[in-house]
């Protein structure tokens, strides 16, 4: 089966999935000309697995909209506006509340102590203003968004024929009951984060006892829903000996996805800046990669080597907003340029564009001379 990248009269760009990978082809009597062009977006699909194939959909990942549908036209669409220098915060992440029954050394919320929680009516107006821009993925962050009353209600106010709508979680209040609710919601995929394969190694980063427990539970509870289901690991140098034994839980557990991302230097982080992972370190994720990449279970999804290709994606792909409502160039980097209360979010965005810094090649918060000078301006 032929699954539509993108369409017209002169070009076509298309998938088939030839034992079990994505196989990228183009046609049309533009094909010679736009193959070039389009080959850098392609190597990203290029041999993959996909996440899941059902029916005559494609879902590639559980970080993107299906293949084929509305939502993916629109992130086709903003990948062509970019190529012209024109961006879109394809990806928007809205933390909507600092409650949380954890209190992960990793977190990037810095200590505030305030408990803030942005309120229905600012949600749904941040809703509004970012799918007007063009944005295909709204993810309901925290703090613990279960904890959030009424978080069905923002699900279900994102448009679908417009993005569709993720969850961060640690799966702490993840019911059988409350997973079919946000699935009957429109809720698409549902991400619940580990630190390790082991539960007492877990436990202690996330600050608590019994979270390993509700995370294996929240996957599944998450899968009898008929959620997509990523894991997501911060990926330390506490838990990069352990990626095989990550895989082994994840393609235990039956979830559609394994998504890594390397730390930050960031909130409670902030002070552990010099144990970010060593070229030793991500070689052997590198490794990893390549080696389960050949494995049945579910697809790997490699952030650091994605934003080798890429860039790095805040303020140029990512945009992020805190539970006061501050409006930053993605969750690690807590330089507030505007505040939803009182800014409009185009404008917003037009100003982090304005700033040349967000064209990096590399993740900003890894560079000490960055943190250096903006992290002051912003004091």
């Amino acid at each position: 089966m032929q699954y539509d990248f993108y369409k017209n009269p002169l070009f076509r760009a298309y998938a088939e999935i030839e034992n079990g990978r994505l196989r990228m082809k183009t046609g049309g009597i533009a094909s010679p000309f736009m193959k070039k062009a389009v080959s850098g977006n392609f190597s990203i699909f290029e041999g993959e697995k996909p996440a899941k194939v059902e029916g005559g959909r494609l879902i590639y990942s559980t970080w993107m909209p299906p293949i084929p549908g509305p939502g993916f036209d629109r992130l086709v669409r903003s990948q062509l506006l970019a190529m012209f220098g024109k961006m879109v915060p394809d990806q928007v992440t809205i933390s909507i509340t600092e409650d949380c029954p954890n209190n992960c050394i990793h977190c990037a919320l810095p200590d505030t102590k305030n408990r803030s929680k942005l309120a229905p009516e600012t949600v749904k107006a941040a809703i509004d203003q970012v799918l007007e821009m063009g944005t295909t993925f709204v993810i309901f962050d925290g703090g613990e968004p279960l904890t959030y009353p009424g978080l069905e209600n923002l699900i279900r106010y994102v448009d679908p024929e417009k993005a569709i709508t993720g969850m961060f979680t640690s799966g702490v209040g993840l019911t059988e009951e409350r997973a079919r609710s946000l699935k009957a919601a429109g809720l698409y995929s549902l991400t619940v984060s580990f630190d390790s394969a082991f539960e007492e190694k877990h436990d202690y980063v996330r600050g608590r006892e019994g979270v390993f427990k509700s995370a294996v539970s929240a996957v599944k509870n998450g899968l009898a829903a008929g959620l997509l289901v990523n894991i997501y690991v911060v990926l330390s140098r506490d838990n990069v000996n352990e990626l095989d034994e990550i895989y082994a839980l994840a393609a235990g557990l039956g979830v559609h996805e394994l998504s890594f991302y390397e730390i930050v230097p960031t909130g409670r982080w902030m002070e552990h800046a010099t144990e970010i992972l060593t070229p030793k370190d991500l070689r052997k994720f590198d490794d990893f990669v390549a080696r389960a990449r050949e494995k049945e279970g579910p697809r790997v999804f490699a952030i650091p080597q994605v934003m080798r290709t890429t860039g790095c994606m805040a303020g140029r792909k990512w945009l992020h907003i805190t539970p006061e409502g501050n409006i930053l160039p993605c969750a690690c980097i807590p330089i507030p340029y505007g505040n939803v209360h009182t800014d409009k979010i185009q404008d917003v965005w037009k100003k982090i564009r304005r700033d040349t810094a967000y064209n990096a090649k590399s993740c900003l918060m890894r560079d000490p001379e960055f943190r250096e000078k903006y992290l002051k301006l912003s004091d």
